[in-house]
């Protein structure tokens, strides 16, 4: 699908769903309802009683108080109330559509639409999703800071990410004069330590953020961590082990585990940490492969740790550590024969030359031929056929833990640092929930010809520290164009009309294809995907199945690109991301995506993107589809650091009777 630009959007666009290309455009055509016949129009504007009903996942009502907000379809608050025991009323409202907030304590922010209609008493119940431990008591800790420890913390933050590590130093001792004794600040001080070069204090800060916050899991990863550099595998066992209870779904935390099982010789509970991290933590826990070899080499499983090496140093060629250990391997294993303490160089020489004989395709083997021929030592120190020792060195440098906090405090977490929880025991058939969901997306492309929405934007420039700035917004009415002209190739086209007022994107950096970014799981992109069924969970009170997808490296990249200028060159970027699926329907409720890495090449270093689907019911056609209520996109791109906010509504769907021949659109003046 190809996304035509308009000429008022000089500057750069982000390209979503570019399959195909399509020439025409929708020129200066109104979306008012005088001027689109087929079109319903589904607001009043009297007034109205909105009745909300809070609930947790267990269906009983929200205990802890609540703050419900009722906000414009221009992001602006209107009306604001306090839910103690789970209920709150609005009386005297606009009857028009408006977003509801929900913030309340341990659990997270919920956002959902509501359209209330003239004289109406609505009745709304919204589901709150309970935040795992690690996010409650993130949540708590970061709104426990002063709002002065708040901004010394993101300055703090950017400074020790950009290796400034001298300069970070004042604004951590700002943030903790302005809120003394809390966990993330004596944390942070830990990593300040570490990245001067001085373990033992770090050790000393990281000890003290876990007596004021002893769930902090990036505290406990990081003490667990410091003692196996010191070959304290006992002492960092209980950190270890606490780290994965604080959170269960973070792959950190089994990553760091399974390292402490393989040096304490416990092989079996380390091959099953270092599974069900990469379970969780996908591309990102590649980490833990070789621990998850050494392990498997401990058992006995040798061909298992070869293969798991050779496909980790596929993508990692530069880990010197890996490579030794796969050589280790391939020394004690050649198709199944020995080289081990009693074998001379000469023979162990000669069976790999037997071996190269009969598998001259085997370039590995080839370069340990060439390797032991070279040698004047004797291979009578390999180590024993049992396997790798279990005090032989294969570290897990978590530095990274440090790189997760150290991310931009305006991004959101990455699809990847952990998997939202999900229900235990139930079978998720992956094949048969694709299957589902991309018949809903056919029919979806089926369905709609065109559709156009009302579209508020709001956007929040991020400055160097971390912390927002200047605020624009814009409105538009917009138009969505998907049909398939032919089997195998979708055309989607867009265009915003601001009705004479200025209508360009903040930036010139316009951002499309929002509404059509389902079509991932369309059968025509599925298949450029790796797909993987999380399981079942819940999303707004209804079963959902939670799935990931990653672009895979062998097919085309069909979803996102970027382009400089109206004319300049498209830069495809992979996806990663997760949906929400109704278990019942198989609609998309909710889809995330993040870039699977940057693009130096345009110096695009983040895009996230969070959507929120909806059902939209279309009276006169008696069509009901399920559309964007809000997106929200933050993007780092030629250094620049947005958050946006979009929210769709009185959406109005299009019929074109099969028979009428409609010309093209007149191009603008």
């Amino acid at each position: 699908m190809y996304l035509r630009v308009l000429k008022c959007l000089p500057v750069a666009v982000i390209l979503l769903m570019t399959t195909c290309s399509s020439s025409r455009v929708y020129a200066q055509t109104s979306t008012g309802g005088a001027q689109l016949s087929n079109a319903v129009n589904l607001n009043a504007f009297e007034t109205s009683v909105l009745d909300i009903n809070l609930k947790g996942p267990d269906g009983q009502p929200v205990a802890v108080t609540a703050v419900v907000t009722l906000l414009k379809l221009s992001n602006e608050a209107y009306r604001q109330e306090t839910a103690k025991t789970g209920h709150v009323r609005f009386n005297s409202i606009g009857a028009t559509e408006y977003s509801i907030q929900v913030v309340a304590s341990g659990y997270a922010t919920t956002v959902r639409k509501v359209e209330t209609r003239n004289n109406e008493v609505k009745s709304l119940t919204i589901e709150l999703q309970k935040l795992s431990l690690e996010d409650a008591a993130e949540n708590l800790a970061y709104h426990a800071l002063a709002p002065k420890a708040q901004k010394e913390i993101g300055k703090a933050l950017e400074l020790l990410r950009a290796q400034k590590v001298a300069d970070a130093r004042s604004h951590l001792d700002a943030a903790n004069r302005a809120s003394p004794n809390q966990g993330e600040v004596q944390y942070l001080y830990g990593v300040y330590e570490k990245q001067t070069g001085n373990a033992e204090q770090a050790k000393s800060y990281w000890l003290k953020a876990v007596e004021y916050s002893p769930n902090h899991l990036l505290a406990l990863i990081s003490l667990a961590d410091a003692m196996l550099r010191e070959n304290r595998e006992t002492e960092a066992l209980p950190y270890a082990k606490r780290a994965v209870e604080a959170e269960p779904t973070s792959w950190r935390a089994h990553a760091i585990l399974s390292n402490v099982y393989l040096r304490k010789g416990s092989a079996d509970e380390a091959e099953k940490e270092a599974q069900r991290a990469m379970e969780l933590g996908h591309d990102q826990a590649a980490m833990v492969q070789p621990v998850l070899a050494a392990a498997l080499a401990r058992k006995g499983e040798r061909a298992r740790a070869i293969t798991t090496l050779q496909a980790y140093l596929a993508e990692r060629p530069a880990d010197a550590e890996a490579k030794k250990l796969l050589e280790n391997l391939q020394l004690r294993t050649v198709s199944g024969k020995s080289v081990v303490k009693d074998d001379s160089k000469a023979r162990a020489v000669a069976t790999l030359q037997e071996y190269v004989q009969e598998h001259p395709s085997d370039a590995d083997a080839k370069k340990l031929l060439d390797k032991l021929q070279l040698q004047a030592a004797s291979v009578t120190d390999v180590p024993d056929e049992a396997g790798i020792d279990a005090t032989e060195d294969v570290p897990l440098s978590l530095d990274t833990a440090s790189a997760l906090t150290l991310r931009s405090s305006w991004l959101p977490p990455d699809v990847d640092e952990k998997v939202p929880p999900v229900e235990q025991g139930a079978n998720c058939a992956l094949e048969d929930v694709l299957l589902k969901t991309g018949k809903q997306v056919q029919e979806f492309v089926k369905n709609v010809e065109r559709f156009s929405a009302t579209e508020f934007l709001k956007q929040e420039a991020i400055d160097k520290w971390g912390m927002s700035g200047a605020t624009e917004t814009r409105k538009f009415d917009y138009v969505v164009a998907v049909e398939e002209p032919r089997p195998g190739f979708l055309a989607v086209e867009e265009y915003r009309n601001s009705g004479g007022l200025p209508g360009e994107f903040p930036g010139g950096i316009a951002t499309n294809g929002l509404p059509v970014l389902a079509l991932i799981f369309h059968p025509y992109n599925a298949v450029n995907f790796e797909m993987t069924c999380e399981g079942l969970t819940r999303w707004d009170g209804k079963p959902a199945w939670q799935v990931h997808f990653r672009q895979r490296r062998d097919k085309p990249n069909t979803v996102r690109s970027y382009r400089l200028g109206m004319d300049g060159p498209s830069y495809p970027v992979a996806l990663k991301g997760r949906a929400w699926i109704l278990a019942d329907s198989y609609e998309i409720a909710r889809l995330e995506t993040d870039l699977i890495a940057p693009v130096p090449q345009i110096k695009l270093v983040a895009d996230h993107t969070a959507i929120e689907y909806g059902p939209v019911q279309f009276r006169t056609h008696g069509v009901e589809m399920w559309l964007p209520q809000s997106a929200e996109v933050y993007y780092g791109w030629l250094g620049k650091r947005i958050h946006r906010r979009h929210s769709f509504s009185n959406y109005m769907l299009f019929a074109v009777d099969e028979k009428q021949q409609i010309a093209d659109p007149k191009a603008a003046n």
